[in-house]
């Protein structure tokens, strides 16, 4: 009984399947069709889109944080690999590198300092800068040969010299008063620069005068071959008054240091004014070559 509501007869079929047919194919239309709607808003930029590539662009210029350090990023720069010399390049071609803001400040720093990257290996040593990003630079990195500075120290040198020998220099046999000389003869001594003869005038007023030549051996750089040159005239000494002079003032003179000049307060103190200095004897902070040396500039007033 069913088959009767079933039955199709052969047209009918026919038109059955071409209806299904049909249908498949319109699908199959539609799910291939592209989505226009997607694409005119992918061609026409609206405003939020503009919105997000400046906030986009803002969040690259801010401060970030890396291991508890506030560091700086650049804006975004086209990054293009090409050789450079890590001791000559600016931050716009650093930039360009692919490095980082904070790195490039690093490295303008180091130069700014003096430093200079002698190898390859000794740029990687720059603070903030990853082993991935050097070894991808690494073949990259030409470093020049100092040739210029070298030029320029050769060329230093050699003025240096022309000034020296323009230098009036005392003839074999002058003799200098050790006492008296300041800076300017001092230099007139062949062998002494500015540097030592700094270094004795102020040795000299450390002490309060010299009363031997022997005392010239306490001053760096001093040699046997420059003492020869001395002479002393007159032994001019400034006395230290050791019951008035503070602590600062007793531990700034060379033969007194800090814990000596203590006792002596520290007597004064306790027991008065010091009458010779036998009794700082007593102490064993000085010893009888430090009370030695010492005789010739403490004064007990």
């Amino acid at each position: 009984m069913w088959k009767d509501f079933f039955y199709y007869s052969k047209s009918e079929r026919r038109a059955v399947y071409a209806l299904c047919i049909g249908i498949a194919l319109l699908l199959i239309a539609i799910w291939m069709m592209p989505d226009v709607s997607k694409t005119l808003i992918a061609e026409t930029p609206d405003v939020d889109s503009v919105a997000l590539k400046s906030f986009e662009q803002e969040v690259l210029s801010k401060s970030y944080s890396k291991r508890g350090k506030k560091h700086f990023v650049a804006e975004e720069v086209p990054v293009s690999l090409t050789a450079f010399d890590p001791n000559m390049a600016d931050s716009i071609e650093l930039s360009r590198l692919g490095l980082p803001g904070y790195v490039v400040r690093n490295i303008l720093k180091y130069r700014q300092k003096g430093g200079r990257f002698k190898t390859t290996e000794s740029f990687s040593r720059i603070y903030g800068l990853e082993p991935d990003l050097f070894e991808r630079l690494k073949p990259y990195i030409r470093i020049a040969e100092p040739k210029v500075a070298e030029a320029k120290k050769v060329d230093t040198i050699a003025v240096r010299k022309v000034v020296e020998k323009k230098v009036f220099k005392y003839p074999e046999g002058t003799l200098v008063d050790v006492n008296g000389a300041d800076t300017t003869e001092l230099k007139k001594i062949p062998g002494i620069g500015s540097g030592i003869a700094k270094a004795i005038v102020s040795y000299r007023s450390r002490l309060g005068g010299f009363y031997a030549l022997e005392q010239l051996a306490e001053i760096e750089y001093m040699t046997p071959a420059l003492m020869k040159w001395f002479k002393l005239e007159e032994p001019v000494v400034r006395p230290l008054k050791v019951n008035e002079a503070g602590l600062e003032t007793l531990r700034s003179h060379p033969y007194l240091n800090f814990y000596q000049a203590k006792v002596i307060v520290e007597h004064r103190r306790k027991k008065g004014k010091l009458k010779s200095l036998s009794q700082l004897s007593l102490y064993e902070e000085f010893t009888e070559k430090d009370l030695e040396r010492l005789s010739a500039y403490l004064t007990f007033d």
